[in-house]
């Protein structure tokens, strides 16, 4: 397959030009990058006012992700801003349902702690 230089087949290439037809879409797009650089900035300070920011764009998606984080709001804005993380115990977690999912209803609890601890 012969490569094109030319601007659509690059993937994205459209992207600009469909942004400036959809000022909806160019609103969304905006709202997710500013969620996105309060992930790895730990800025769950700023989550509230991103939420009043999505609820006055009126974008339905959108504005059901944020009154779902609104009603967890504390819990979120802790994640968010916190340095902790559960990704160990739910690591372990995971990894006893990979081995118990096999054994469900075929063994007891003692072969199960046998299991886990081999593994």
């Amino acid at each position: 397959m012969a490569m094109n230089s030319s601007a659509s087949s690059v993937p994205g290439a459209g992207f600009p030009e469909a942004l400036a037809r959809c000022p909806e879409l160019d609103k969304a797009v905006g709202h997710v990058r500013d969620f996105g650089e309060m992930l790895p900035g730990r800025l769950g300070a700023t989550l509230p006012v991103w939420i009043d920011a999505v609820d006055a764009s009126l974008l339905p998606g959108l504005t059901g992700f944020a009154l779902h984080l609104r009603r967890v709001l504390d819990a979120v804005t802790t994640g968010l801003t916190l340095g902790w993380s559960s990704g160990s115990v739910e690591g372990a977690v995971n990894r006893i349902k990979k081995i118990k999912r096999p054994l469900y209803g075929r063994a007891g609890f003692e072969l199960l702690r046998k299991m886990i601890s081999l593994q």
